[in-house]
C-alpha cells in the first residue's frame, strides 16, 4: 500500500505546480476580464465619438470643444476675486432694482405676512381683491401685451368665472364624485382631436399648460424607447428655435439634448442636420408649428419622413399657434404645407402634438391638450403604481390631484366660442399680425432700419434691427417706455409681438409707435455722433439685459440675475 504512494518530494512539487498554474490561471482570467471591459470601454467611447463626428462634422465637432474651453476658461476668470468681486456688486445692484419695480411698497402698501388672527368678512375680501386688481400694470385691456391674454372679453370673463363657482371642489381624480368633470376632459380632448386630424384610435389627456404638455410628450417617448428598444442613453433633436421646455425635459429626465440650427432666410430646422443626427439612442424628433421666437413653421413633412424611415417618434409643438394654426384654412389664410399634407396626424410620423387651449383657445390659464397618435404611445407617461399600502396609484401625468374648475372654463370656453367663433378670431389675429409684418417691411421709415425674420405666416412677428445702425433693444425700451411689452429676443437680437384678440385692435398704435421711437433714436445716434461718442452711456433695462447677454460667452451672469428675479416674485 505504502509502495504506491509518491515520494513527498515529488508530492511536493506537483502541488507546487497546482498552486503556480492556479495563480497563472486567475492571473490570466483577470487580464481578460481587464481587457474585455477596456475594449468595451474604447467600443462605448469611439461609438459617442463616431455619432458626435457624423452628426456635427468635424468642424463642428473641433468648434464644440472650442466652445467647451471657451466658457471653461470665461468661468475661471469670473471667479478671480476682483472680477468675482465687481460681478457680485453689479448683480447686487441689478437685482434691487428689480425688487424696486416688482415689489410693491409705500406706505398705502400693507403686506400680510402670517395669517390673520379673525377670518375677513367677504367685503373684506372683495376691497383687497378690487385693490390687487388695480395695481398699475402693463394696460394689456388696451392691446399693450404681445400674448399674455389672448381674448380678455367681459362675457367670456364671466362665463369662466361662472364656470369655475360651479366646480370649485371638483378634481378629476375622483371621477365617480365628479363625473362632470371626467365628461367634460374627456371631450376637450376629443375637440383637440378633431381639430387637428387625429385618426380614430387618437387619445389625449389636458395638462397644466404647454410646459406640462411637452414635458409628458418627452417623458413618453423616452419611456417608449426604453421599453421597445431597450434605450438607456436617451437623445432628442430639437430645432435652435424650439421652446425651452424641450430643454427642460432633458434636464429633467436625463434626456441629452441635440440642437441644430435654423439658418437664414428661412429660419426653418436644417432637416439635412437632424438627419445627420440621427442614431440609435434617438427617442424623439421635434418641429414647432410655429415656433416661439420667430414664428415660424418648421419643416413638419420633412421631419415626418425622417421619422418615419427611422421609426422615431416625431412631436410637433403646437402650443402657441394652437386653435389659430389649426382654422388657418378655413379662414381663407394659407395653411402650413397643406399642399404637402399638413402639419399635423395627416403627416405618418407626427406622433404627438401639443396644444394650448389657454392660448388662442381662449380658455382659463393652466389649460392644454396633449394629443397621440393612439392609445399606446399615450400609456407611456402614465405612472401606475400598484402595491402602495394606500391602494393603488394611477395618474395620467405629473399631478395627482387637478382642479376640475379649470377643465370646466376650459370646456366652458370651447363651447361657447364654437368653430365659427374661433374662424373669425382668427381672421382678426391674422390680419392683424399680417398688416404689422407689410408695415415693417414696406413703410418708409421702418423698413430703412428693420427687417422682418423669415416668413411668419401664424400669429408671430419678428423683427430685428437691418443695418446696425439702431440697437432693436433701445427700440424694445423705447416702446416699453409708450406702455408697450413686447418680447425680446437673442440669437439674433430682435423683438417680436405675438398678435392678439386685444393686441389686434391696437395695430395702428403699434406702428405709429414703432415709427416714432425710430426717428427717437435715429436723432440720438446723429447726436451721439456730433459729440464724438461711440455709444450712449445709460440703457434701459432690456438694452442693458440682453447687451450683456450678448456680449459674453458664459451666461453664469445672466443665470444669476434670472435667478434673483425669480426669488424677487416670491418676496412678500
Amino acid at each position: 500500500m505504502s509502495s504506491s504512494m509518491l515520494p513527498v518530494a515529488l508530492q511536493n512539487k506537483l502541488i507546487g505546480y497546482g498552486r503556480v498554474s492556479s495563480a497563472h490561471l486567475s492571473a490570466a482570467n483577470l487580464d481578460i476580464i481587464r481587457n474585455i471591459v477596456f475594449i468595451l470601454f474604447i467600443l462605448r467611447y469611439t461609438r459617442k465619438t463616431f455619432y458626435s463626428i457624423r452628426g456635427y462634422g468635424i468642424l463642428g465637432s473641433i468648434r464644440n470643444i472650442y466652445i467647451s474651453l471657451r466658457l471653461f476658461c470665461y468661468g475661471i476668470f469670473l471667479r478671480v476675486p476682483g472680477v468675482r468681486g465687481q460681478v457680485d456688486k453689479q448683480v447686487s445692484t441689478a437685482i434691487t432694482n428689480l425688487e424696486s419695480k416688482l415689489v410693491n411698497s409705500g406706505p398705502d402698501v400693507t403686506r400680510y405676512l402670517t395669517l390673520p388672527k379673525e377670518g375677513w368678512s367677504p367685503e373684506q375680501v372683495r376691497a383687497e381683491l378690487d385693490k390687487l386688481a388695480g395695481l398699475e400694470h402693463t394696460r394689456w385691456e388696451d392691446g399693450r401685451v404681445s400674448g399674455a391674454v389672448y381674448h380678455g372679453g367681459a362675457e367670456l370673463l364671466k362665463l369662466q368665472a361662472e364656470a369655475f363657482g360651479q366646480f370649485g371642489v371638483a378634481n378629476p381624480i375622483h371621477p365617480d364624485v365628479f363625473p362632470g368633470v371626467r365628461k367634460m376632459e374627456a371631450e376637450v380632448v376629443a375637440m383637440v382631436l378633431a381639430l387637428f386630424n387625429a385618426p380614430s384610435d387618437g387619445a389625449g389627456v389636458t395638462t397644466s399648460g404647454g410646459t406640462e404638455s411637452i414635458l409628458m410628450a418627452c417623458l413618453a417617448a423616452r419611456q417608449k424607447a426604453f421599453l421597445e428598444r431597450g434605450v438607456t442613453e436617451p437623445e432628442m433633436i430639437i430645432p435652435d428655435t424650439a421652446h425651452a421646455a424641450f430643454i427642460k425635459a432633458c434636464n429633467y429626465f436625463k434626456i441629452k439634448l441635440h440642437r441644430v440650427p435654423c439658418p437664414e432666410p428661412e429660419f426653418k430646422v436644417d432637416v439635412h442636420a437632424v438627419r445627420r443626427l440621427i442614431n440609435p439612442n434617438t427617442v424623439l424628433l421635434v418641429g414647432s408649428a410655429p415656433n416661439f421666437p420667430h414664428g415660424i413653421v418648421d419643416d413638419i413633412p420633412a421631419l415626418s419622413r425622417l421619422a418615419t424611415k427611422y421609426k422615431i417618434p416625431l412631436h410637433v409643438d403646437c402650443c402657441l399657434g394652437s386653435f389659430v394654426v389649426a382654422h388657418l384654412k378655413k379662414a381663407g389664410f394659407p395653411s402650413p404645407y397643406e399642399e404637402e399634407g399638413g402639419f399635423d396626424f395627416r403627416q405618418p410620423g407626427v406622433t404627438s402634438i401639443s396644444v394650448d387651449t389657454h392660448k388662442y383657445g381662449f380658455a382659463p390659464k393652466g389649460n392644454s391638450v396633449l394629443i397621440y397618435r393612439n392609445k399606446s404611445y399615450r400609456n407611456n407617461q402614465y405612472f401606475i403604481y400598484p402595491d402602495w399600502s394606500g391602494g393603488v396609484y394611477a395618474s395620467p401625468s405629473v399631478a395627482g390631484s387637478r382642479p376640475g374648475a379649470l377643465i370646466a372654463g376650459c370646456w366652458a370656453s370651447l363651447m361657447s366660442v364654437g368653430e365659427a367663433g374661433y374662424i373669425n378670431s382668427c381672421t382678426d389675429i391674422i390680419n392683424a399680425a399680417r398688416k404689422f409684418d407689410t408695415a415693417v417691411r414696406t413703410d418708409a421709415t421702418i423698413s430703412l432700419h428693420m427687417d422682418v425674420i423669415g416668413n411668419p405666416i401664424v400669429s408671430v412677428v419678428a423683427f430685428r434691427s437691418k443695418n446696425g445702425a439702431i440697437d432693436i433693444y433701445d427700440i424694445a425700451d423705447d416702446l416699453s417706455a409708450k406702455g408697450w411689452h413686447l418680447n425680446a429676443l437673442q440669437s439674433p437680437p430682435a423683438i417680436h409681438c405675438a398678435f392678439t384678440i386685444p393686441t389686434a385692435k391696437a395695430v395702428d398704435q403699434l406702428i405709429a409707435d414703432l415709427t416714432e421711437v425710430i426717428g427717437k433714436e435715429l436723432e440720438k445716434a446723429e447726436q451721439r455722433k456730433r459729440e464724438g461718442k461711440s455709444y450712449i452711456l445709460k440703457r434701459g433695462d432690456t438694452s442693458a439685459l440682453y447687451g450683456v447677454a450678448g456680449s459674453i460667452p458664459d451666461k453664469s451672469v445672466v443665470s444669476r440675475l434670472a435667478e434673483g428675479f425669480l426669488d424677487t416674485l416670491y418676496k412678500a
